[in-house]
């Protein structure tokens, strides 16, 4: 080989070695099926779903750390019982003579239902007294038409039985055996009206009452 074809070998080679390595493009991902549409021009986002918000009793629960009052805070028939009875009684008390004995035996009251926690059923012995403390207040304060009541006569003849009902919410029946009264709340039946409580149940159901009054059992059926 000529010096000069070797010369015109050796650059033809370095020309060679010079020449810029491809460039690798990295592949664009498909767009994957989770992907969110686009959204159309004019479209509207659906709305957030708002949790609902439960109905507050009649005080701060914030500032009521007591259990009874947590448990009133948390269940919304418990609430609306205590607003209905902060009602009530700003209603008792504007017509009350004896302001204070009232507001001290609201205070009694707090006392006596906070004592629900010796109940098996916390929640049933806490309406109970909400609806014993209504009622009660409307019949003391003169806040309801007082309904006749009706004369039963009953297997034990010892005493008189007598109930008083009330149609108002919450619903309520006033059992007297003789001395001894008991509010009672009106209770879920399939047919007839019942009513019961802690110690206290009546049922009349085709024009026979059967009642459980504090462990004596009473078959009684309305005096003509």
């Amino acid at each position: 080989m000529t010096r000069s074809s070797w010369l015109l070998a050796s650059a033809f080679l370095l020309l060679a070695g010079c020449k810029p390595a491809a460039q690798t493009t990295a592949p664009v991902a498909a767009p994957s099926a989770t992907s969110t549409a686009p959204t159309q021009p004019g479209a509207t986002a659906p709305a957030a779903a708002v949790a609902p918000q439960v109905a507050a009793p009649s005080f701060d629960c914030s500032k009521s750390p007591g259990e009874f009052e947590q448990m009133v805070c948390q269940d919304p028939a418990l609430a609306a019982l205590d607003r209905q009875l902060a009602d009530t009684f700003a209603q008792a008390l504007a017509k009350a003579s004896d302001k204070a004995t009232l507001q001290a035996s609201e205070r009694g009251w707090i006392k006596g239902r906070d004592e629900c926690w010796k109940a098996e059923d916390k929640p049933a012995c806490v309406r109970e007294a909400y609806i014993e403390r209504i009622v009660d207040l409307r019949i003391q304060q003169g806040l309801v038409v007082i309904p006749s009541a009706v004369e039963y006569r009953c297997d034990d003849n010892s005493k008189p039985f007598i109930a008083t009902f009330y149609n108002d919410e919450p619903r309520a029946a006033v059992l007297t055996w003789g001395n001894d009264q008991a509010i009672v709340p009106a209770a879920v039946s399939a047919s007839g009206a019942r009513y019961a409580a802690d110690g206290v149940a009546f049922w009349e159901h085709q024009g026979e009452a059967r009642v459980d009054f504090y462990g004596n059992k009473l078959v009684c059926k309305p005096a003509k």
